[in-house]
């Protein structure tokens, strides 16, 4: 009886075994078409990886990583994250929190003595939550004439510092590199070691993490994969930025499967303690005790009711999505070599299939200080099927404002250039006047995304 216990044991172990690599063969397939589709052969490409269980299941490249010598993408080319440096960021501030050499609750006047924070008190806490109210230098007018120069943090603090205030600390969220710039430059003060070494001694090293660096033109980096953009005329080589502008808001160069052991150790609190990151994975209360959809470097949101921990970059020639699922334990990454093929979307599609639900339709809106009801709730679009867009027609005042889809900020689409071009990722957009105006999205052209903004 015993042998036919064990026996039967073994056979429904079996079938399981066989029914999940069933499973899995379709929802492999299921990417591969995916992915393909969107990253072409003979066009710029894209690393994708999914683990399931602390396990990596799916580990593909498609596309090419070097257009001009022909180069396919392999799975272990290395692409500028952007920002999701702010994950790296975000827990070494902790680390140093945790080491009693600062406390989240410090004014950043602390570590900045002139920095001028107009009468209010912006702690270090606002920098990690995006909601100090200081200005986002890459969101200032004259930002692209910036981007070329080699300038050392403190010289682009002096860059941004003066400017006013967007609102008083803590009481709206607004995302904002310089908040997460000046953290880098806390770090530097606090350890004594430029942010760079700083990683590279308590992430990188000890992380096994060997394809990862602070972003650099000048080294010779193995496997690095081009830089694209596009415009009217086709594939661009991407503009030049020098690596010290993002700094510690987006200057991290690393694979997919690298920054899988950075999400490993993470969630192993091998680098914090697990209260640090309850903290960092928690929606961050404003101070009329609405709650923002970001943490600590991490933005929260959801899939189909399923909890989700991620964060997205944009960098000139690169687009980068990671997300994680804590209840299945599934973990996602995509990064694409061209600022105009977004890997958002995509990811979170992978995301939903691989923890065995069906793909919604995306339902896009649009939000923003510049919308009735601020960052807090998106204003539905409709969409219009004989244009083949979304549209809304509604009053809007002089303000800001991104499209996002399904109320989540997994994918949301802003305009770096100003150009009328959208990026996943990208800057706010900028209404300059009060009225009544019908917003138009275009998703029709794939990597060249626009928008219309007629006023009534």
């Amino acid at each position: 009886m015993k042998k036919t216990t064990l026996f039967l044991a073994f056979c429904l172990l079996a079938n399981l075994a066989f029914a999940q690599q069933k499973d899995d063969k379709q929802l492999f397939a299921n990417f591969d078409k995916m992915l393909s589709e969107q990253f072409k052969t003979n066009e710029t490409g894209a690393t994708a990886l999914v683990a399931r269980k602390g396990q990596i299941i799916y580990k593909k490249a498609f596309g090419m990583a070097n257009l001009e010598y022909n180069i396919p993408m392999q799975v272990d080319n290395i692409f500028r994250i952007g920002s999701i440096t702010k994950q790296f960021t975000a827990v070494a501030i902790l680390q140093l929190m945790e080491q009693g050499k600062l406390n989240l609750q410090d004014s950043i006047t602390k570590f900045i003595p002139d920095y001028p924070t107009h009468g209010h008190k912006i702690t270090i806490e606002h920098l990690l939550t995006h909601t100090s109210g200081i200005q986002s230098y890459t969101g200032m007018k004259d930002f692209e004439k910036q981007v070329t120069l080699d300038l050392k943090p403190t010289e682009l603090i002096d860059y941004f510092k003066n400017e006013p205030m967007e609102f008083a600390p803590g009481t709206k969220w607004n995302y904002n590199n310089s908040g997460y710039f000046l953290l880098g430059y806390i770090i530097e003060k606090v350890s004594g070691k430029t942010y760079p070494q700083y990683i590279e001694e308590n992430f990188f090293k000890p992380l096994g993490m060997t394809n990862s660096l602070f972003g650099s033109d000048s080294k010779i980096v193995k496997n690095r994969a081009g830089a694209y953009e596009k415009d009217s005329t086709g594939f661009v080589n991407a503009p030049y930025l020098n690596m010290n502008l993002p700094y510690s808001a987006g200057s991290i160069q690393s694979t997919v499967e690298d920054l899988f052991k950075w999400h490993q150790a993470v969630h192993a609190y091998k680098l914090v303690k697990k209260e640090s990151l309850d903290k960092a994975f928690t929606k961050y209360k404003l101070t009329d005790g609405k709650e923002t959809e970001y943490g600590y470097g991490w933005g929260l949101g959801d899939i189909q009711g399923s909890p989700t921990i991620g964060h997205g970059g944009g960098i000139p020639g690169f687009l980068t999505q990671s997300i994680y699922l804590p209840k299945e334990d599934v973990f996602v990454a995509v990064f694409s070599n061209c600022g105009c093929n977004p890997p958002f979307d995509i990811g979170d599609k992978m995301a939903t299939l691989a923890i065995g639900k069906t793909i919604p339709i995306p339902k896009w809106g649009i939000i923003g200080t510049a919308t009735p009801n601020n960052w807090d709730t998106d204003q539905p679009m409709t969409y219009d099927e004989v244009s083949k867009t979304w549209k809304i027609t509604l009053n809007l005042k002089a303000g800001e404002f991104k499209f996002r889809a399904n109320s989540n900020w997994n994918i949301n689409l802003g305009d770096t250039k100003g150009d009328g071009v959208l990026k996943g990722d990208g800057d706010n957009l900028k209404l300059a006047a009060d009225g009544n105006y019908t917003v138009t999205l275009s998703l029709n052209a794939a990597g060249l995304y626009t928008y219309k903004l007629i006023k009534n």
